[in-house]
């Protein structure tokens, strides 16, 4: 608990069985009442690292995508009482340590939302973000920010604490289920007045953190670029989308009745010998 209030962390996980173990080693558990892994059908042994963990773990029987996983993983914190939701990637890219300051920043009421920003501070080169990586993130911000009216340093980073008010109101089933399902939040998050923060992030990139490849970052590109514009466009009455308008696409109360969610069960315990 933190400030009285009930802070879960969530895990969406693809193939992050050798990074888990790792990112879960540092995560505050003085303060955290529970931890979710959804595993999106992964190949490797994932699920049964957050097993011997003791992590409470959903898997997907089919692969639904990096969005699909994070309405599980938000579907799921909410239904098991979360006031306060932390998004971590189990790959080890970001700090751990940084959720006590994340989650206080939500339960001091100044904030609905806090991003870990790989940008402010400058850690982002010194972490080994490819450069290319980096322009596309300087540049794609800027154009968000003055589409969208915004003042933050980064649209994407995957590390995001929320809070329940948040994760109610928003239409995140109207949001895509691959990789700009992050940067459609975000605009959702703006789109209804939340107040947003950001806090400073160091990052790590090596080989076995998850990364998506150029064609796939392009893609994404492309993504962000369109929801700005739509967002610019809705706000100026010359567009219509359910992204910001749908208030049917909310995140059902029971995971049961989650349409992306195919096995929604955790892994049995084993019993002690």
């Amino acid at each position: 608990m933190i400030e009285g209030l009930k802070l879960a962390v969530v895990l969406p996980a693809y193939n992050a069985s050798q990074t888990l173990e790792r990112t879960f080693a540092e995560i505050p558990m003085d303060i955290v009442d529970d931890i979710i892994l959804v595993d999106d059908a992964s190949t490797d042994l994932t699920a049964a690292v957050a097993h011997r963990l003791g992590i409470h773990t959903i898997i997907h029987a089919r692969n639904g995508g990096y969005g699909a996983n994070q309405k599980s993983c938000y579907t799921i914190a909410l239904a098991r009482g979360a006031d306060i939701v932390v998004m971590l990637h189990p790959d080890y890219q970001y700090s751990p340590r940084l959720i006590t300051a994340m989650a206080g920043m939500i339960a001091s009421g100044h904030y609905d939302a806090v991003f870990a920003s790989r940008i402010l501070g400058g850690g982002a080169l010194k972490g080994g973000m490819p450069r290319y990586k980096y322009i596309a993130n300087r540049l794609l911000t800027a154009f968000q920010n003055l589409l969208m009216g915004g003042k933050l340093s980064e649209y994407h980073t995957g590390y995001r604490a929320w809070s329940r008010k948040v994760l109610s109101q928003l239409p995140l089933l109207a949001c895509s289920d691959d990789f700009v399902f992050d940067n459609q939040m975000i605009a959702q998050a703006m789109w209804e007045g939340f107040n947003l923060g950001e806090i400073s992030c160091p990052t790590k990139y090596f080989p076995e953190a998850s990364s998506i490849n150029f064609r796939r970052s392009c893609i994404y590109g492309l993504g962000v670029l369109r929801t700005a514009i739509t967002y610019r466009l809705c706000r100026w009455g010359l567009g219509n989308t359910i992204l910001f308008a749908a208030p049917a696409a909310t995140l059902p109360s029971s995971p049961a009745a989650m349409p992306t969610m195919t096995v929604a069960e955790p892994l049995p315990r084993k019993r002690a010998a």
